[in-house]
């Protein structure tokens, strides 16, 4: 964490102008685009084949990050493309809006994992770090900054050229796993807690709580309202399957869930992912989160699911990591943080 807390533009440098990149031979690179989201999704899926093979980028996901208010995608993205005009990289810096303590510019994309190796991704990723600049340069917030980017354990080239770029690594990110039929029981509810479904109706208060429960997590910032509710429209969205902890009409606890059923064949069974898990911090402690935990694993075995997978900060100060491995998840898969701090 940086101690210079002078305002943005006046601790940060970016050029001018950033050309678009040049090069390997046969490769053509130009600005992303809203109407790319088809082809980004089609080579997200050859990406994922390497970086994470159980789960890919959806059409309406890609679209959905494409389409938010606070993305230009002609600004902030970029495209490769090979001699036929298919697409083998793809870039996007994205500044997620409204901050509160932390700035966060955060880089996603990959490179076709059949063409790594030849400097399409070192391209890629000093284009997509003076975007990056370019977006702090231009910020009047007296905040810490960090530019970020994420790289699966599974594909080490990934991290090597983000440790050549200048970045380190910061934190670690697991992937949990449990087969239902294998689930730990979890615990009672607390007294004077009621766990219900999702409903729109409540979707400000779960927001709410969402953020004061994530205040004390590494680099998170509050959810937008928009983001919010664009998560929501996402057909992978399961209200039914997502649980909310109420003390009255208090918002105490929340689990939110989702289930993108395209990833059932790379996986092998039927799956549903849990997304956020949440207890706000006067109500932790008392098995809250396992409770909620076991009320939507229950509801995932009605559903006729299979497994449930969630991913979790290997810090989490909240103790969330044992509170996952009570109940029988198992890890499978790691991701790395790294940023770069201003």
């Amino acid at each position: 964490m940086t101690d210079d807390l002078r305002p943005l533009r006046d601790r940060v440098t970016a050029p001018a102008a950033i050309p678009i990149p040049v090069g390997p031979a046969g490769i053509h690179w130009r600005p992303l685009s809203v109407d790319d989201a088809e082809i980004v999704t089609e080579l997200a899926e050859r990406i994922s084949a390497r970086d994470h093979p159980t789960w890919s980028e959806s059409l309406d996901e890609i679209r959905d990050e494409l389409g938010h208010s606070w993305v230009d995608p002609g600004r902030d993205g970029m495209l490769a493309l090979d001699a036929d005009g298919t697409a083998v990289a793809w870039g996007l810096a994205v500044a997620p809006p409204d901050p509160e303590s932390l700035v966060r510019v955060i880089l996603f994309g990959g490179v076709d994992a059949a063409l790594r190796g030849r400097g399409i991704g070192r391209r890629l990723l000093a284009w997509q770090h003076e975007r990056a600049r370019a977006m702090l340069a231009n910020s009047d917030l007296a905040m810490p900054a960090w530019v970020l980017s994420y790289a699966a354990d599974r594909a080490p080239e990934h991290g090597r050229l983000l440790l050549r770029a200048g970045f380190e690594p910061a934190r670690y990110f697991t992937t949990l796993e449990v087969d239902l039929a294998e689930a730990a029981a979890a615990p009672p509810v607390p007294e004077g807690v009621a766990v219900v479904a999702f409903d729109t109706t409540m979707s400000e208060r779960v927001r709410a709580a969402k953020n004061a429960a994530f205040a004390d997590h590494w680099g998170s910032q509050p959810a937008s309202r928009e983001g919010w509710e664009s998560m929501q429209h996402l057909p992978s969205f399961r209200a039914d399957l997502s649980r909310v902890a109420l003390v009255g009409d208090e918002v105490v606890g929340f689990v939110i869930t989702e289930v993108n059923e395209d990833d059932w064949e790379r996986q092998g069974s039927r799956s549903g992912y849990i997304g956020l898990v949440g207890t706000v911090r006067d109500c932790r402690g008392r098995g809250l989160a396992s409770a909620l935990l076991g009320e939507v694993l229950e509801a995932y075995r009605e559903a006729d699911l299979e497994r449930a997978v969630l991913d979790v900060d290997a810090d989490n100060p909240t103790g969330a990591l044992g509170v996952y491995t009570r109940l029988g998840f198992a890890p499978t898969a790691r991701d790395v943080s790294y940023r770069v701090v201003y």
